[in-house]
């Protein structure tokens, strides 16, 4: 400690001594296989009145390049194929591991209808059990790559595609699904008892958000004061719970439309038709399925369901679902922005001092976290995908944007969003494609930025100290970064002191030096009483103040 206190302050005299609109981008299909972009699935299901045998018949539409033969389909194996038909005529089609290989002519002039029928014992992804009072109920648990467990499909967020869900399931149970509802009609003869519901959502989204609940649900209307204008809709909102919860609500839910409004104005329009808040079984807190974002039922019952969870769901309409990372190593575009996005709402609501305790808090969490000191956010390496769940992608990659929104300014770094959200709407983005947008409404150059908070390990760990030159009557910050990791271009907030108690406020841009001294120019009348650098902990790094 003594030594390096003697080696900052030997750098700080050194250096005294020395100074006496963008357009859409256009679909561009999967690079999980690439060739294939699927457009549309067209989804019908058979829900049992007890029991997980599911059975399904599936339709996929998609675009191929010429010479491309086959369509691979992700579907477990322990689902049997009954038949496949490719624009209507029955082929033979294999089973390779979890998938089914389709053939296909090769010409790639028109589109291809591939209809599958399978069923069989749903185990994972549909979410099939009794509830705490024994009620039936089914709901789709995606994430990352779980809806080949019991649909046919291309299981990967690059090929995002339009979907219908045509569901029959006993009378009495509510189903939901993706975008608009258009129907519920009752069955007869061998199905009496049973009803058909269809759902169909007219934007392109990644598989992992085509989902469906279904239970003894009830409806319960959010209520808004709403009046549409240029920058605003009306976005119908309305949540689905058990009967027994049905006087609670809309609860905490009654602050969503206000989200979505907030959200809207600073990133653009709502994206879907409409947004649904289910009680749901899910292993996760909340899943933000398109239009219809699933809670888990715990927050339900424990009447334990707060602002933060519902503006993060809120917030993955735009950053997951509008725009969807086109490789899992992105996670962050979602769940950083997530995180991100639930802070501004906490500071809109409930002021500045709370937005500054969760930063504060989210900070922290980064420092502590062992993944983040052993792996870069942008985690091209990892391939269990359900450990991408962790501190980088949420919390890191949230104050990540949280030091963007600083570097920027809100101005270029709104625009730069409103901008990536024009740009890729109903598309997939990744790091880069964030990066030049924010670049274009800023000016200012951002790919070292990018490099080293997303595609470094850990964070800085820095000495950092100040001195004064009486001659020059100017205060010298410096910085040491010593050590086997390299050095990080900081932004140092810092605040002068001055002895008739003046207060002179300052943001110091470091070099990415291991050894760098930064003058403080026209700040001072004199000698300053104390120099305090970092005084609100916002820098992402461990500094140790000499």
């Amino acid at each position: 400690m003594m030594r390096r206190h003697c080696t900052i302050a030997l750098l700080v005299a050194a250096s005294l001594a020395t100074s006496a609109g963008a357009q859409r981008a256009p679909a561009s299909g999967s690079t999980y296989q690439p060739g294939i972009d699927v457009t549309d699935y067209d989804i019908a299901l058979d829900l049992p009145d007890t029991g997980a045998f599911l059975r399904g018949d599936v339709t996929v539409t998609a675009l191929h390049a010429a010479g491309v033969r086959t369509l691979r389909l992700d579907l477990v194996h322990t689902l049997a194929v009954r038949e496949v038909q490719v624009n209507g005529a029955v082929v033979r089609a294999d089973r390779v591991d979890d998938a089914i290989v389709v053939p296909l002519d090769g010409a790639g002039s028109e589109p291809v209808h591939v209809r599958v029928r399978y069923d069989g014992i749903v185990t994972d992804g549909l979410i099939v059990q009794h509830d705490a009072r024994g009620r039936w109920t089914w709901f789709g648990d995606n994430w990352p790559n779980r809806a080949r467990q019991w649909l046919p499909l291309v299981d990967h967020p690059s090929d995002k595609a339009t979907v219908s869900f045509t569901v029959r399931a006993p009378t009495g149970r509510t189903v939901v699904s993706n975008g608009v509802a258009l129907g519920v009609r009752p069955l007869d003869g061998a199905d009496q008892g049973r009803s058909e519901t269809r759902w169909r959502e007219s934007h392109p989204i990644p598989t992992y958000l085509m989902v469906l609940g279904a239970g003894p649900m009830e409806r319960v209307d959010i209520p808004q004061r709403c009046t549409p204008d240029a920058r605003h809709r009306c976005v119908e909102q309305m949540v689905y719970a058990m009967p027994e919860h049905r006087g609670i609500l809309p609860g905490p839910f009654a602050a969503a439309p206000e989200m979505v409004r907030f959200f809207e104005d600073l990133v653009g329009p709502f994206p879907y038709e409409k947004l649904a808040h289910l009680q749901s079984a899910t292993r996760f807190g909340g899943m933000e399925n398109a239009t219809a974002i699933f809670y888990a039922d715990s927050y339900f019952a424990n009447r334990s369901l707060a602002g933060i969870p519902i503006a993060h769901e809120t917030a993955h309409q735009w950053f997951g679902d509008a725009v969807t990372e086109r490789e899992w190593a992105h996670l962050w575009l979602s769940e950083g922005f997530a995180t991100y996005f639930a802070a501004l709402w906490t500071r809109h609501a409930e002021g500045d001092a709370a937005f500054a305790r969760e930063m504060g808090a989210i900070r922290e969490q980064v420092l502590a976290d062992k993944v983040v000191a052993a792996r870069p956010v942008i985690d091209t390496a990892q391939r269990n995908y359900l450990a991408l769940l962790n501190a980088n992608s949420y919390q890191k990659g949230g104050y990540v944007l949280f030091l963007l929104n600083r570097q920027l300014g809100d101005s270029a770094f709104f625009a730069g969003l409103r901008s990536y959200q024009a740009r890729y709407r109903d598309g997939n983005a990744d790091s880069d494609d964030l990066r030049r947008e924010l670049e274009a409404a800023s000016g200012q150059r951002l790919g070292a930025f990018f490099d080293q908070w997303l595609r470094r390990p850990g964070v800085p760990v820095a000495q950092v100290g100040w001195a004064y030159d009486a001659g020059a009557r100017r205060v010298t910050i410096g910085v040491l970064q010593e050590g086997p990791a390299l050095p990080y271009a900081l932004s140092l907030p810092v605040e002068v002191h001055q002895a008739d108690g003046t207060v002179t406020r300052a943001t110091v841009e470091v070099p990415a030096e291991a050894r760098a001294t930064v003058p403080l120019e026209g700040m001072l009348a004199g000698r300053p009483r104390s120099v305090v650098i970092d005084p609100e902990n916002l820098v992402l790094g461990r500094l140790t103040r000499l």
